[in-house]
């Protein structure tokens, strides 16, 4: 009787254990994933460990007094099971590895490789450039909730900061999230109330208040976090991780990716995603064929350029990808986004695998379709391109952010943003792809569309006549001036406008006088002084 009384105690105590452990590690019931292997080795050195306390509270010290050289057999088993599952996975793992499967792992993903840089890339409109990073919609983020003395103190800004195309938007959006505990159990009944949104173009930064509050956060405690409901919801399901958006009419929603695996834990990819309604709890999943448009991140950065290498790496075999590396690529250390056709791309160049300062092309992925085109477009390295912008002010210690990939004129261009010590933006620098040493730098007060300008007219003999206003002055003065170390030559015309050109146009410029009749080409604007970039 006392025996099964501690039998008894010691069921219930596993069973107690157990359930707390997936309480809080919540694995995936599914036999791809490492997390629900590891959870059943957890189960079964619980197990171990309570027959071994059983067995030495009847004084056996383990082994049997008949035998001492062996276990009982209620000991050897969860063991041996421990024993064969580990052995089971290195061995299903090593046999599914590149190894014996480099061909499967260059085919993770599909790449197009026949995208035409000025097909696919539409001429850059620089009232939709998302000017606007990460940090600095961070600094933006915060600024605005400490402006809200209602919620700072319960509350706190979530990193999240998801880039999303909001009925052509650019947008970061990111909610509000429980500050502690606390906090939680004080607010949980009316939910967070809001999410912050900050404009990767204009830098509008604003907290938009809903009416009912988010309940199911990653904030959240007990049944209420946004991981645990998912898993009592999915319990078989594997998930990426979540991302915060919102619809087109501002209702928020966690995006979660689905993943599937080859073995355990091998070759991931995305299978569809469910969309929760943090406010409800309602979720639904769909497939990734089926992910509705205003979704803009079923795929995560990470993995996709983890499929990307593997393609770079593996497409002349696993021998090839070690010793010989003819053809094998990498992505470089960065990436950026692009917001087209309502969605959001994955900008990041390709390399060789030895790690050069050049990019071979670089690749574009719709983060909700994963579709990924690879445009070969040989040039400067990312991290290259922000030396050279850095190089032109290295006095005033400027940072550059990671480039934006733009099409300029008909051709690819990085443009990144030179940042002080407090991550205030202070210039804006174009950099050539094909031939980094093309930089110009200008000072952000000017505007991006002048810093764009100041870009082009350096290389006026390379601007499309197409970009220009083309016209035909008769000049009535002309005087010169000497300005940054250059030579620019002021004109009025009989027009009554003035205009200013660079001596880098050409030397005809110190021979002309008044009375003298010239054909120019200038970008359409509301300047004072019309700034020409070309002379016919």
């Amino acid at each position: 009787m006392q025996r099964g009384l501690k039998i008894l105690c010691g069921i219930i105590f596993d069973v107690v254990f157990i359930g707390i452990y997936y309480y809080f590690i919540l694995p995936p019931i599914n036999i791809t994933s490492f997390a629900f292997w590891f959870f059943v080795l957890v189960i079964l050195a619980i197990v171990t460990l309570t027959i071994a306390v059983l067995t030495l509270t009847e004084k056996t010290l383990i082994f049997s007094r008949r035998k001492r050289d062996t276990m009982p057999i209620s000991l050897t088993i969860p063991i041996i099971l421990a024993l064969i599952i580990i052995g089971g996975i290195i061995v299903l793992d090593i046999a599914s590895s590149p190894l014996f499967n480099a061909a499967s792992y260059a085919h993770r993903i599909v790449i197009d490789e026949t995208g035409n840089f000025n097909e696919d890339i539409e001429e850059v409109d620089f009232q939709t450039l998302p000017l606007i990073d990460r940090d600095s919609s961070e600094k933006l983020g915060d600024r605005v909730m400490g402006q809200m003395n209602d919620l700072v103190s319960q509350y706190y800004v979530s990193n999240q900061y998801t880039q999303i195309n909001y009925n052509n938007d650019i947008l970061r959006v990111t909610p509000l999230e429980y500050a502690d505990l606390i906090k939680w159990f004080a607010n949980r009944k009316t939910g967070v109330k809001g999410y912050i949104t900050v404009n990767s173009v204009s830098g509008e930064a604003k907290l938009i208040r809903l009416d009912k509050g988010m309940k199911y956060m990653p904030s959240a405690f007990f049944n209420e976090n946004l991981y645990r409901k998912l898993r009592f919801t999915y319990p078989t399901t594997i998930f990426g991780n979540a991302k915060f958006e919102i619809d087109n009419e501002g209702k928020p929603y966690w995006i979660v990716p689905t993943y599937g695996y080859t073995a355990v834990n091998l070759k991931t990819k995305v299978t569809g995603v469910v969309i929760l309604n943090p406010v409800t709890g309602d979720s639904h999943k769909y497939d990734i064929a089926d992910v509705p448009t205003w979704v803009d991140n079923a795929y995560n950065p990470d993995l996709i350029i983890e499929q990307v290498d593997d393609w770079g790496n593996y497409n002349g075999g696993f021998l090839n990808s070690v010793f010989g590396q003819k053809n094998v690529v990498n992505t470089t250390s960065g990436y950026n986004y692009l917001a087209m056709n309502d969605d959001i791309y994955l900008y990041t160049g390709i390399t060789s695998v030895l790690a050069d300062e050049s990019n071979l092309g670089f690749i574009l992925s719709n983060l909700r379709t994963g579709a990924t085109t690879f445009y070969s477009i040989a040039g400067a390295e990312e991290y290259s391109a922000m030396a050279s912008a850095e190089g032109q002010v290295q006095q005033m210690s400027y940072e550059s952010t990671f480039p934006l990939l733009i099409n300029l004129n008909g051709k690819a261009t990085y443009m990144v943003s030179l940042k002080d010590a407090a991550g205030l933006v202070k210039m804006y620098g174009f950099v050539d792809v094909a031939d980094y040493q093309k930089v110009v730098v200008t000072d952000s007060t000017a505007g991006i569309k002048a810093a764009a300008e100041k870009y082009l007219s350096s290389y006026a003999e390379e601007i499309s006549d197409e970009l220009l206003a083309k016209e035909e002055i008769t000049i009535s003065s002309i005087k010169a001036a000497t300005k940054d170390g250059n030579t620019y030559f002021y004109i009025t015309g009989t027009n009554n406008k003035k205009y200013v050109a660079s001596i880098k146009l050409g030397d005809a410029l110190a021979f002309l006088t008044s009375g003298d009749k010239v054909t120019i080409g200038h970008y359409e604007n509301d300047a004072d002084i019309i700034e020409i970039v070309k002379i016919f």
